[in-house]
């Protein structure tokens, strides 16, 4: 099989290991004659599967006691309806962050449920940096960030300060587990699975249980948070298959010495490809402010539309894969996320240089 270097931006690149795992144990789960997706999610097999989930998972993120791990479906998109119908009482009013298109999606559900404000955007300026400061409404409800910005490539290199009576919910879907973050600080996380964390299928809720305690009671059972925190996330049938995948991620994010080891191995990734960028003379362009850089997405342009269109056709013969920019902005985009070997970042490297000696 030709060798592939995957730069996805979601679904992303799993982990080999945990590819093998899985394949290992497709048609018959620890000797019970059945695959993972046939388990009853009430059965003891299953059970020890989404306990080990979210054992390791607080074990990685240190995430305290007074935390409930919740496991739910729909993605993040779900979420952005879910927060504001859970927290935005009509005599609050939400504030949120608007650092790039998921940030303006949510913010548009939000304004379905009741008042919002923008506390800080960088819309501008064509989202290419995080806001330095906040402007934050009366009596807000909560404030709501996107923690990386998946189109843009940008990221929050540091937590906003805000009085601690005020929630801090983040939409951390695509760079959760890439970094070292203290939970206490927020009141909300909530990720898809897709970029770090596994398959598609499942979104992990970390949630503060003060937070819970204010779900408004007038909602349909399956958007009500407490639903999933008093039945341990099996009201009804949950993602079981993208909960096992998660289990396998958690276990090799473990072994590769944890969130510490990961963050360092990816910022060399980052810094490999940001180094190509700025030493081009200009060839590649990278529209991120340097203090906002993602460290999962690096987002880049070339000086033509032609050779931008040359450069994908001629990476994509050297089998990387998924470097098109997203549709509304174009350009080229590499999404290193945690299983993206730092070998697979050189290689990457490698063929820009060349590239731009070559058409220079």
């Amino acid at each position: 099989m030709k060798k592939v270097y995957n730069f996805n931006a979601g679904p992303a690149a799993l982990p080999k290991e945990v590819l093998q795992k899985a394949q290992s144990e497709l048609l018959n789960y620890q000797e019970t004659g059945l695959s993972v997706m046939e388990l009853s999610h009430r059965s003891p097999h299953y059970e020890q599967i989404q306990h080990n989930a979210t054992e390791l998972l607080k074990k990685l993120m240190n995430i305290p006691e007074n935390y409930e791990v919740l496991y739910m479906q729909g993605g993040a998109s779900l979420q952005f309806s879910a927060v504001p119908l859970n927290f935005l009482p009509s005599d609050q009013t939400a504030n949120y962050c608007l650092t790039g298109s998921w940030s303006e999606k949510a913010l548009k559900e939000a304004k379905r449920v009741g008042n919002t404000h923008i506390a800080a955007t960088s819309k501008e300026q064509n989202y290419t940096h995080i806001p330095n400061s906040l402007n934050l409404s009366d009596n807000p409800a909560y404030l709501h960030i996107t923690s990386n910005n998946t189109i843009f490539g940008t990221q929050w290199k540091s937590t906003p300060s805000i009085p601690s009576s005020i929630p801090l919910i983040a939409d951390m879907s695509s760079d959760i587990l890439s970094k070292q973050i203290r939970i206490e600080d927020y009141s909300l996380i909530y990720a898809g699975a897709q970029k770090n964390l596994g398959p598609s299928g499942v979104t992990v809720v970390i949630i503060k249980k003060d937070l819970l305690e204010q779900c408004s009671t007038n909602l349909p059972t399956m958007l009500n948070y407490q639903t999933y925190a008093k039945n341990n996330s099996l009201y009804n049938t949950p993602p079981t298959f993208s909960i096992y995948m998660l289990s396998l991620v958690l276990d090799w994010v473990e072994k590769q010495g944890g969130i510490t080891k990961i963050e360092q191995i990816n910022g060399e990734k980052a810094n490999t490809l940001y180094h190509v960028i700025d030493s081009s003379n200009g060839f590649y362009h990278g529209p991120a402010r340097k203090d906002s850089r993602s460290y999962m997405n690096v987002t880049f342009t070339l000086p033509t539309e032609e050779l931008t269109t040359t450069f994908l056709q001629q990476a994509k013969e050297h089998g990387f894969v998924g470097l098109a920019g997203h549709r509304l902005i174009g350009g080229c985009r590499a999404s290193i996320y945690n299983a993206v070997p730092i070998e697979d970042c050189k290689e990457l490297a490698k063929f820009m240089e060349q590239f731009r000696t070559n058409f220079m």
